[in-house]
């Protein structure tokens, strides 16, 4: 399976949320990365549903949401509805995992389940056959910027074991060209990269860079 960038719109400008889209669209990017923050599941607030809706009318790129949000279930459907083409959900959040899937299903997207740095990987093992993609955060959510904690790795490595080479392993937090080999070499098959894209001038330079490892 051929790697997949995918630029995190938390390290974009949002006065120029259009020209920023276009220029990782432009520079090779695959997916986009949507962080939904609800000040509660994390100490930080980002955008709603507005803002994903806005940005799926200025591109075709496949819509990666990510909710760090206590209750997925309420807010599923305005997301959905918004123009998400995945939907993830932690599974320390507050509902019951079993329901959020349904849910998610229900309403016609992909549906990802998302475990923290310090949570076990056989908190979602009991889900791993009923959800398209595992992201494995290599940092604790809630900021952008912070670096890559590479302990995780070791769930990347056991999620492939169990669910083969096609599964959708994706990885986010301080990945970069360097910690993106660490990434790959435990099985990831999707990057997401916020500073390191948005932070460089030349945006396709990087997404190259990052797509290399997958070659390398």
């Amino acid at each position: 399976m051929s790697l997949i960038i995918a630029p995190s719109l938390l390290s974009a400008d949002f006065a120029h949320l259009a020209d920023e889209v276009r220029s990782v669209e432009e520079g090779g990017a695959d997916w986009l990365h949507l962080d939904v923050m609800d000040g509660h599941f994390v100490p930080n607030i980002t955008f709603g549903p507005p803002l994903v809706a806005s940005v799926r009318r200025v591109t075709k790129l496949f819509l990666d949401v990510h909710l760090m949000i206590e209750h997925p279930l309420k807010y599923a459907e305005v997301f959905a509805k918004s123009g998400a083409d995945l939907l993830s959900f932690q599974v320390e959040g507050k509902d019951e995992p079993d329901e959020v899937i349904a849910e998610m299903r229900r309403l016609g997207v992909k549906v990802g389940i998302v475990l923290n740095p310090p949570t076990p990987v056989g908190r979602i093992l009991p889900y791993l056959d009923k959800v398209d993609m595992v992201l494995v955060m290599s940092v604790n959510p809630g900021f952008g910027g912070q670096k890559f904690i590479p302990d995780v790795l070791s769930k990347v490595e056991e999620i492939r074991r169990r669910r083969g080479p096609d599964f959708w392993i994706q990885m986010d937090g301080g990945i970069n060209p360097e910690t993106a080999k660490l990434a790959v070499r435990a099985g990831v098959n999707i990057l997401v990269a916020g500073n390191a894209i948005f932070g460089a001038s030349d945006r396709g330079a990087i997404i190259r860079a990052l797509r290399a490892v997958g070659r390398g």
